[in-house]
């Protein structure tokens, strides 16, 4: 076994990332887009892929950061506005495309998951992308105008051209969206508009909020905003939500 692998998976790196696959049964497997929080991919994003995997599905972890120089950057919310949405979400379909292909989940569909920024994106990726057949965001950042995506100077609009709130009306996948309600980077008010604009889509939706539980309440690896019952009761609604969608 190369490092990282179970007996229940499989990992091997990939010019994208990682790919974490289960390691018995036969046929291809649906496939998941994992998309990493600020901090890119660590050993939170390799336990994520690899509990997917184990699942059932074929997980790319994709690492954002690959071709990023972050070298001169000086604080996660500016990590987040040097990305170029439009660079990440064309990402990302090379990653669904890589899935749809590659022998362990040959002709399946491809979900988008992600945590953090992670979970900015599979919003957005659900919304604008054709390569998708579920979405399963984990409190991503819904709004460009306030907070630490705004920045110093305003909103980036080249970088930035729409917001998850602002591109929700466009939803073309299945969504089970999961948010702590304690969260201090993505207020209550941000997520009631995000359901508004959701419902203009007339595509199924749902959004979990989850009671006690703040950013990262998934994330195992901060015992600080780690919430076993929140991160239980999401991992209970989200798999069975994948397996549905993508069969």
């Amino acid at each position: 076994m190369t490092d990282g692998e179970t007996t229940a998976t499989r990992v091997r790196d990939v010019p994208l990332g990682r790919f974490h696959w289960p390691a018995g049964g036969e046929g291809a497997w649906p496939g998941l887009v994992l998309i990493h929080d600020v901090w890119g991919p660590s050993e939170h994003s390799r336990e994520l892929a690899a509990a997917f995997a184990a699942e059932g599905f074929g997980v790319l972890e994709i690492d954002l950061y690959r071709e990023l120089d972050a070298s001169g950057l000086r604080d996660p919310g500016e990590w987040i506005r040097s990305l170029s949405d439009p660079r990440v979400l064309a990402d990302l379909d090379r990653g669904a495309d890589w899935l749809a292909t590659t022998a362990e989940c040959r002709g399946r569909r491809v979900g988008v998951v992600g945590v953090c920024m992670g979970g900015t994106y599979a919003l957005l990726a659900a919304c604008s992308s054709d390569r998708f057949a579920a979405a399963a965001p984990f409190y991503g950042i819904l709004s460009y105008d306030a907070g630490m995506l705004a920045g110093p100077s305003g909103r980036d609009r080249e970088r930035k051209p729409r917001s998850p709130i602002e591109a929700a009306g466009g939803l073309r996948v299945p969504l089970l969206a999961s948010f702590g309600v304690e969260d201090d980077f993505v207020p209550q008010s941000d997520v009631d508009a995000l359901a508004r604009a959701l419902a203009q889509s007339g595509q199924p939706f749902e959004i979990d909020r989850y009671e006690d539980a703040g950013h990262a309440f998934l994330n195992r690896t901060r015992p600080g905003a780690f919430r076993e019952e929140a991160a239980s009761g999401a991992w209970s609604r989200v798999v069975p939500f994948l397996r549905r969608s993508l069969a």
